[in-house]
């Protein structure tokens, strides 16, 4: 963890997260394909080159629209991120401001409390 309380992100955590998005691309296009293949078998008219064709078509726009979708989650994220750090870092600096001016009215009451009691023993 680092100073702020984030976590580190190093060298094995980039290549852990390369190796997770290509798992996830993968699995995105195995499962495309599949969906491709089986809306070619509903059309037994096709011959084969024509169902190549519409599942390479398929795949194409299923791999474009999964792509749009998983950059604009990720930019929504960033923005998301961003926001909630500002409104953290207001937040933390409000508390601090009402722990301090807390703190300076305690130390104004026990000086006065003291300056009262060494006044009063005289």
């Amino acid at each position: 963890m680092k100073r702020d309380g984030r976590p580190h992100h190093g060298p094995d955590d980039a290549s852990a997260h390369t190796v997770e998005g290509y798992l996830l691309a993968r699995t995105h296009r195995e499962q495309a394909r599949r969906e491709a293949e089986d809306l070619c078998t509903r059309m037994p008219w096709l011959t084969t080159a024509q169902a190549e064709d519409v599942t390479a078509h398929y795949l194409h726009r299923r791999m474009e629209l999964t792509r749009h979708i998983l950059l604009t989650t990720a930019e929504r994220a960033g923005q998301l991120r961003e926001e909630y750090e500002t409104r953290y870092t207001a937040l933390r600096r409000s508390l601090l401001r009402r722990h301090t001016a807390c703190a300076c009215v305690l130390l104004t009451c026990a000086a006065g409390l003291g300056a009262l009691a060494s006044v009063s023993f005289r």
